[in-house]
């Protein structure tokens, strides 16, 4: 495959397929993500993005799933993401899901119908990031909307049949608003009802607003422990049934997995466990996005 750029992929689609099929992030002003800020968002031409899925094809055996890369692959044209979506299933008649990142703002801008038709013609799953549900914090951390906003458009991707994956990060409130960042990202999460969260754990990555507001001491990261302990909190007011929780990242400093709410007591155990000292915790130079 030809990659422009650096190329994130959901955990869960490690063993996929992908192909980019837009440029870069739509929003790109996230104060702590530097993902794509190694080029500017732009539609990847159609003819390149059939060239890579016919080499696909003639290399790989079997293609059972597929991601659509980079970071909003939903701001496509919906005339666009029909076509690739049928040449992905008549390339790889096999394909069991096809998958992409979308934005609130994108998820906003296609109505109803294009969701409904992009479903019907094969795409699964979207994955959103919410980060948070609190809207001090997403001020602050410029990312573009409320969490009003956010909630709607996974409201409406659900209610338009596609499966939803969000994710927050835990410790994006910093010392002063942790309490807040975590019940209202449980409220978030709890009205929107996704298929999936995963929930990550802050990472400071160089370069960024984020790192310069903790040079200069305007934000102050939470211990290891004080994430716990936001989690905990989380998990104590989120009501979100039948939604697989993963905090399996490799940001995060305790892996927990289970399903809500049926596991919220073990996964409050294993939060109580650490807490004790009776699991240990994830060394900081292991931790990466």
């Amino acid at each position: 495959m030809r990659y422009k750029g650096k190329v994130y992929r959901p955990p869960s689609e490690a063993y996929s397929l992908i192909v980019q099929v837009t440029y870069g992030c739509s929003h790109n002003r996230c104060a702590f993500c530097d993902m794509y800020d190694d080029k500017h968002f732009a539609m990847r031409p159609m003819d390149e993005i059939r060239e890579d899925f016919e080499l696909a094809r003639r290399v790989y055996r079997r293609v059972e799933r597929v991601f659509l890369a980079d970071g909003d692959a939903l701001m496509r044209k919906t005339a666009d993401l029909v076509e690739i979506l049928g040449l992905v299933y008549g390339l790889f008649p096999e394909c069991e899901r096809v998958t992409c990142y979308a934005s609130p703002t994108s998820l906003q801008i296609k109505s109803e119908d294009d969701l409904r038709l992009l479903r019907s013609k094969g795409l699964q799953m979207v994955y959103m990031g919410l980060e948070s549900g609190c809207d001090a914090v997403l001020e602050k951390m410029q990312k573009g909307h409320t969490a009003a906003d956010i909630v709607a458009a996974g409201q409406k991707a659900r209610r338009c049949g596609l499966a939803l994956s969000v994710t927050a990060i835990s410790g994006l409130g910093s010392v002063e608003h942790w309490r807040e960042h975590a019940v209202d990202t449980a409220r978030a999460v709890s009205e929107m009802k996704p298929d999936y969260l995963g929930l990550l754990t802050l990472m400071v990555e160089p370069g960024t607003p984020l790192e310069k507001w903790v040079r200069e001491g305007s934000f102050t990261l939470l211990s290891p422990l004080e994430v716990l302990k936001e989690t905990e909190l989380f998990l104590q007011h989120v009501d979100s049934e039948g939604t697989v929780f993963r905090a399996n990242h490799a940001s995060n400093y305790l892996t927990l997995k289970g399903t809500l709410n049926g596991d919220r007591d073990a996964l409050l155990g294993q939060i109580a466990a650490a807490l004790e000292g009776r699991r240990d915790l994830k060394p900081e130079f292991l931790r990466a996005l």
